[in-house]
């Protein structure tokens, strides 16, 4: 144990590819290795743009220019933009596209030189169109999987996928990867079919690639895209489309592997970071997503981005050393419903205290004060208090045509939102994380310091009151603002 993993070692000098590179994070991965492991090789970003010029510029102004990278700013100084420009490197490219739309020299130089390759990119989507998310989400990993096979050095895939992957799956949910024709509903022994025991990937991506076509002049196509992934989704036992099509991407995985080492990640609700580069730090607006999912009496499965980095880069280390590579899938679930739980009650009375202490001021500089969050115990009770609402408006300016269209509309809205994010709201799964906390107990005491990611150790008041919100209020509201102007 004294020796650890070697981390830091097994970085230096190793070139990465990574998909979905701009996203939140992939940019904390980013950071990190440059922050801790300068001495790094380069790292291949696949970005989708029209041209290489729009490359770069997506590069300088959604990574490069990022607050997020502020620390490695003030170590580099002036030097800063050439230090990362000789690190980065934009490459024109989509997932969803036969060998990932790469073109010329770049890919020969990629796949000579890479070693490590993570896809964190995806369509988050829940009620995504069924043909998107499938190019996303499944045939995406495909893609890139077949494009692995050409990199002469690689050691190791990552693959981001989710916590929730496992769908309607109950009780304590192990570690285990998916294998072709996996059907949680088959699982679970609740699906209506008798005669349909398996999930046929195949069959699933031409039906969506049937359905788009025979839809090409319906008027109605994105509503009915929509609900063919929700009907397949919970068809075989998962909540909504994202999760179903990110289960079958894991299933191609598996098959496709052959003797590449496979990682796949699976964290919680990822949200701010907790300590490094700094707390606080957020992007988009997650932290509503998670309030509206867990409307009822559970628990908040959230994890902290910086934690999922730290074991990201323990898991790639430690597999991508291996002496001899075994083709096998190592799934690593990051979440704190086992080992340090969040209950929503408890993190609710968080949110009141801390906006009744320090609230906003309305535009007359007043303060704004909030009552308790309420909390549903059903979905009927959750959807009638989202009906209510709109309804009594409706009633209220029955008068104006036009204001009551528009209340009507938002009813439908609601109503469809309700559908979509209640099965989150029961949940009652809890991810189990022994291959995470094994990943853990092999460092040393100097890489816990450096890449900790003990769930356990999180104070969740101090995270919720003095981290979380007011990074969301800083980092994310204001962008909101700036966005009304």
């Amino acid at each position: 144990m004294q020796y650890g993993i070697g981390i830091e070692k097994f970085l230096v000098g190793k070139s990465f590819f990574v998909t979905g590179a701009t996203w939140f994070l992939a940019k904390v991965l980013i950071e990190k290795i440059l922050r801790t492991v300068p001495e790094v090789g380069k790292i291949f970003l696949l970005i989708k743009a029209e041209s290489e010029e729009a490359a770069s510029e997506r590069l300088k102004n959604e990574v490069i220019n990022a607050e997020l990278f502020k620390c490695i700013q003030q170590t580099y100084g002036e030097c800063y933009h050439d230090f990362m420009l000789n690190k980065l490197v934009p490459v024109i490219g989509n997932i969803s596209e036969s060998n990932l739309g790469l073109e010329g020299d770049l890919a020969t130089v990629i796949a000579n030189e890479v070693d490590v390759i993570i896809n964190s990119a995806a369509s988050i989507t829940f009620h995504e169109r069924y043909d998107i998310a499938i190019d996303i989400n499944t045939r995406g990993p495909a893609h890139i999987m077949t494009f692995a096979k050409k990199c002469k050095k690689v050691k190791v895939f990552v693959h981001v996928s989710t916590a929730y992957v496992n769908g309607k799956r109950q009780g304590r949910i192990m570690e285990k990867p998916f294998c072709m024709g996996d059907t949680i509903a088959r699982e679970l022994n609740f699906s209506n079919s008798k005669t349909e025991t398996k999930l046929d990937v195949g069959k699933e991506i031409e039906l969506a690639v049937k359905s788009k076509k025979a839809l090409e002049n319906d008027e109605d196509a994105l509503k009915k895209m929509k609900e063919l992934g929700l009907e397949r989704a919970r068809k075989h036992g998962w909540q909504d489309t994202y999760i179903f099509t990110k289960a079958m991407g894991e299933m191609l995985i598996d098959t496709m592997k052959e003797n590449i080492p496979i990682v796949i990640i699976r964290p919680g609700i990822i949200e701010s970071t907790y300590k490094e580069p700094f707390p606080g730090w957020i992007e988009g607006n997650r932290m509503l997503d998670l309030i509206v999912s867990y409307y009822g009496k559970g628990l908040a499965k959230w994890v902290p981005v910086d934690m999922v980095v730290n074991a990201m880069l323990a898991a790639i280390a430690k597999h991508g050393q291996a002496i001899i590579q075994k083709p096998e899938i190592k799934v690593y679930q990051i979440a704190s419903s086992v080992t340090n739980p969040l209950v929503i009650k408890y993190f609710t009375s968080l949110l009141h205290e801390h906006f009744d202490s320090s609230p906003f001021l309305d535009s007359k500089g007043s303060p704004i004060r909030v009552p308790l969050m309420k909390l549903f115990t059903s979905m009927e009770d959750f959807s009638a208090h989202f009906l209510e609402g709109a309804m009594q408006r409706s009633i209220i300016g029955s008068s104006k045509g036009e204001l009551l269209v528009q209340n009507q509309y938002e009813i439908l809205r609601r109503k469809e939102f309700a559908n979509i994010y209640h099965p989150y709201g029961i949940y009652v799964g809890r991810f189990d994380s022994s291959n995470t906390l094994g990943l853990m107990q092999i460092m040393n005491e100097e890489e816990k310091k450096k890449f900790g990611f003990d769930m356990g150790s999180i104070d969740w008041k101090h995270y919720i009151t003095n981290v979380h919100v007011p990074g969301l209020r800083r980092h994310v509201m204001k962008e909101r603002r700036r966005e009304t102007r």
